[in-house]
């Protein structure tokens, strides 16, 4: 189990007690929430301290609420229990995240990545900023989410799409994207 937030991928966020026994309801936060009702244990994070271990007697996926996880673990058998659990995250170590197909990534991936420009007068490539987050807008090209850049321009918003993000290393912390004619000029109007 790692110390380091960065070794863990937070699945679901305890918003508060359910029933009367001890459950709780949590805010999904995976892209799989299937996968939650076949968990045996997590790891419960408050922010701060060390992740405490805990044994999942059971989880069932509700559609209330815009949908959430009801968990039970072992040892909260009444509100009072399930209140103090309110705020924690549930945790797993980063090496059982679900393996994505070729050519997706998890957002925590992309973040901190350099992206580098290819330019094409000097055929060659040119750092252009850090990725600071990925915008879920439904704006874009199709829908396509945005890789918000800081650069030394601002803020820039380039596209995911494939077309654009031509070479992505997550491992080594690096994108390589060949930017459309006109892109950088058209962030810079929207600030």
């Amino acid at each position: 189990m790692g110390d380091s937030p960065a070794s863990r991928v937070t699945l679901a966020r305890i918003v508060r007690p359910q029933g009367r026994r001890g459950e709780v309801a949590a805010e999904i936060l995976t892209d799989f929430p299937q996968r939650l009702t076949r968990l045996k244990s997590a790891l419960l994070w408050d922010g701060k301290n060390a992740p405490r271990q805990a044994v999942i007697r059971t989880c069932w996926l509700s559609h209330s609420r815009g949908g959430q996880a009801i968990f039970h673990f072992e040892g909260s058998d009444s509100i009072s229990d399930a209140e103090k659990l309110v705020g924690l995250e549930v945790q797993v170590p980063a090496d059982e995240r679900v393996e994505l197909p070729a050519g997706s990534y998890y957002v925590s991936d992309l973040i901190g990545c350099e992206v580098f420009a290819t330019d094409r007068s000097a055929a060659s490539l040119q750092k252009i900023g850090v990725v600071r987050d990925v915008q879920f807008t439904g704006e874009g090209v199709a829908g396509t989410p945005n890789l918000v850049i800081d650069s030394a321009r601002g803020e820039l918003l380039i596209p995911l799409a494939a077309e654009i993000c031509q070479r992505i290393d997550a491992s080594a912390r690096r994108i390589e994207v060949a930017l459309p004619e006109g892109l950088l000029d058209l962030n810079q109007a929207k600030q």
